[in-house]
C-alpha cells in the first residue's frame, strides 16, 4: 500500500488515538485562549463606556489640569509618580518573597476563627498552598506543582475552602498561562476543570458553590495569563521590528550620503580634469612652441618658456594625484541642468583654442543639427575638448579631424589625429614632470603610435580617456578609443539623444557648429 492509499483510508487503529489525544489538545489550547480574548473583550467595553471618567481621573492625576498653583515645574504628577514606584517595586528581588510571606499570613489569619489551632491538618494545607509563593519567580513550575497540589487535596480532604487559598490557586493559574505555550495551557486547562470534576463527584466540599463558577474562573485565570502573554510577545515583536527598521533606515541613510559626496567627489574631479587640464596643457603647448615661433628670442627668454612649461607639466602630475583621491571609489553621474556648462555652439571657440596653441583641426557636421539634451551636449563637448588635449599633448603639430554626425537617435562623435609628426620640444609623455635641456635638445617628438596615449591616459596615468568613457556610458552609449589603422589615435562616441524641441539656430546669434 502506497502513501497515498494510506491517506485516503485514513490512521490505523493504532494511530487512532494519538491523533485525537492530539487535536484535543489543541482544541483545549484554542477554547483557553478564546475564553482570555473574550474577557479581553469586555474589559475593553467596559474601559471604553468609562473612557470620559477615566480621561478626567487621568487629567488630574497626571498633572494636567488639576494641578495645583503650588506644583513646581521639577515635580512629578501624582499617577506617573506612583506608577513609577510601583514598578520599581514589583521589579525589585524581594516582591515575591514580600508577597507570598503576607499571603501565607492572611491565610493563618483567615483559618484562625474555623479551628482550634492553626497547628493542624488544614493550617498545613493553607500554609502549603500560599507560601511557596515566595519563591515563584525563580522556580513557578515547581512552586505551581506544591500550590496546586495542596489546594487539591485540601478540598478531597473535605477541608474549608479559603479566599486566601482559592485566591493562590488562580493567581498560580494566571502565572503559568503567562509562561506556558497555547498547547500546555490548553492541558492545564482540561486537567484543572478534571480535577474540579473529580472534587465535585468525590467530596461536598464545593456543594455550596455552582459547578460552573469553579470552572469559569480556573478558564478566566489560565485564558488571561495566556491572553497576556500573547499581547506581551506581539509588543516584543513590534519592538524588534522597529529597531530593525531604525537600524535598517540608519544604514541606508549613511550609505545614500556617502553615495552623494562620492558623486560631488566624481563631479567636481571631472570637471577640475576637464576644464582646467585642458587650459594647463594650452599654456605648456604654447610655451613649448614659442622658442620655435619667435626667431627674435633672447637665451633668457626660451629659458623663461621653458620654465613656464616644466611649471605647467608639473603642475598637471600633481592636478592627477588630487584627481586620483577625489575619483576614488566614486560613481559617475550626469551634471545638473541648471549648471552653467559649455554646448555644442561653443565647439566654433573650442577649435580656435586648439589652433591658436599652434594645432591644426577641421571640424565637420554631418545630419541636421538640432538642438539636443543639456547632458548630452556637454558630454559631446567635453569628449572633443579631451580628444584635442591629448592630441597636443602626445601628437603635437598633428592634423586633427572632428566629425559629429547628427544621427535620429544618437548623436556620434569621431575625433582622428595623424599621428605626432612635427619637431618641437617635448616632454617625455611617459615622464611628464621631465624638463628638456633647451634648444640644443629640439627635435622630432617621440613616436606616436597611440600606445603610448592608453598608456599615459589611461587608468593607470591620467584621468582623460577614463573620463570621456564614464561621459558616453553613463548615458547609455557607446566609447572606444585607440591607434587607427591609418596611423595617429581614434576617438569614437555614440550618445543617444534627447531632443529639446528647438534647433540650434533658434538660440539667437550663436551659429551652429560646422566647418569654421
Amino acid at each position: 500500500m502506497t502513501t497515498d492509499d494510506k491517506a485516503r483510508t485514513g490512521p490505523g487503529p493504532a494511530g487512532f488515538g494519538p491523533a485525537v489525544a492530539h487535536h484535543a489538545w489543541r482544541l483545549s489550547g484554542r477554547i483557553v485562549a478564546g475564553v482570555g480574548q473574550l474577557l479581553l473583550w469586555i474589559l475593553t467595553g467596559i474601559g471604553t463606556l468609562l473612557r470620559p471618567l477615566a480621561t478626567r481621573l487621568g487629567a488630574r492625576l497626571n498633572g494636567g489640569a488639576g494641578r495645583g498653583p503650588g506644583a513646581g515645574p521639577g515635580q512629578t504628577a501624582p499617577l506617573p509618580r506612583w506608577i513609577n514606584t510601583w514598578r520599581e517595586v514589583v521589579g525589585a528581588w524581594y516582591f515575591a518573597p514580600l508577597t507570598g510571606l503576607a499571603l501565607t499570613i492572611a491565610a493563618l489569619a483567615e483559618l484562625a476563627p474555623r479551628v482550634d489551632s492553626p497547628v493542624s491538618l488544614a493550617g498545613g494545607f493553607a500554609v502549603a498552598a500560599t507560601f511557596p509563593l515566595v519563591w515563584r519567580r525563580e522556580n513557578l513550575r515547581a512552586v505551581a506543582a506544591v500550590v496546586l497540589s495542596a489546594v487539591a487535596a485540601g478540598l478531597l480532604t473535605g477541608q474549608i475552602l479559603l479566599v486566601t487559598t482559592s485566591f493562590s490557586a488562580l493567581y498560580t493559574l494566571y502565572a503559568l498561562g503567562r509562561r506556558l505555550p497555547r498547547q500546555s495551557t490548553g492541558v492545564l486547562a482540561v486537567g484543572s476543570v478534571a480535577a474540579l470534576g473529580v472534587v465535585y463527584l468525590a467530596t461536598g466540599t464545593l456543594d455550596d458553590i455552582p459547578w460552573p463558577a469553579p470552572i469559569v474562573a480556573v478558564l478566566a485565570a489560565i485564558g488571561l495569563g495566556d491572553a497576556r502573554r500573547v499581547v506581551e510577545s506581539a509588543g516584543r515583536t513590534e519592538a524588534e521590528a522597529a529597531e530593525r527598521t531604525n537600524e535598517t533606515l540608519t544604514r541606508l541613510t549613511a550609505v545614500q550620503r556617502e553615495q552623494a559626496v562620492m558623486r560631488e567627489r566624481a563631479r567636481i574631479a571631472r570637471e577640475l580634469h576637464d576644464v582646467v587640464a585642458h587650459s594647463v596643457s594650452m599654456i605648456a603647448v604654447q610655451a613649448e612652441t614659442a622658442p620655435y615661433t619667435m626667431d627674435s628670442l633672447s637665451p633668457e627668454a626660451r629659458a623663461g618658456y621653458t620654465e613656464i612649461a616644466k611649471t605647467a607639466r608639473e603642475a598637471l602630475v600633481e592636478m592627477r594625484r588630487l584627481l586620483s583621491v577625489l575619483r576614488a571609489d566614486a560613481t559617475p553621474e550626469p551634471e545638473a541642468a541648471n549648471s552653467p556648462q559649455p554646448r555644442l555652439d561653443r565647439l566654433p571657440d573650442l577649435i580656435e583654442q586648439h589652433r591658436g596653441a599652434g594645432g591644426h583641426v577641421d571640424l565637420n557636421v554631418h545630419g541636421d543639427p538640432r538642438a539636443l539634451s543639456t547632458t548630452v551636449e556637454l558630454s559631446a563637448y567635453r569628449i572633443v575638448q579631451e580628444a584635442l588635449t591629448n592630441a597636443r599633448r602626445h601628437a603635437p603639430g598633428a592634423g586633427v579631424r572632428v566629425d559629429l554626425t547628427f544621427l535620429p537617435d544618437r548623436l556620434a562623435v569621431r575625433v582622428q589625429d595623424g599621428g605626432a609628426s612635427a619637431a618641437t620640444q617635448v616632454l617625455n609623455p611617459r615622464d611628464p614632470g621631465a624638463r628638456t635641456g633647451g634648444p640644443s635638445s629640439a627635435g622630432p617628438a617621440p613616436a606616436d603610435d597611440g600606445r603610448t596615449r592608453l598608456e599615459t591616459s589611461g587608468s593607470g596615468g591620467g584621468h582623460g580617456l577614463v573620463g570621456m568613457r564614464e561621459r558616453a556610458t553613463m548615458l547609455g552609449g557607446r566609447f572606444s578609443a585607440g591607434p587607427a589603422t591609418q596611423g595617429g589615435f581614434l576617438v569614437e562616441a555614440e550618445l543617444p539623444v534627447t531632443s529639446e524641441g528647438n534647433s540650434i539656430r533658434g538660440h539667437g546669434s550663436q551659429a551652429p557648429p560646422g566647418r569654421p
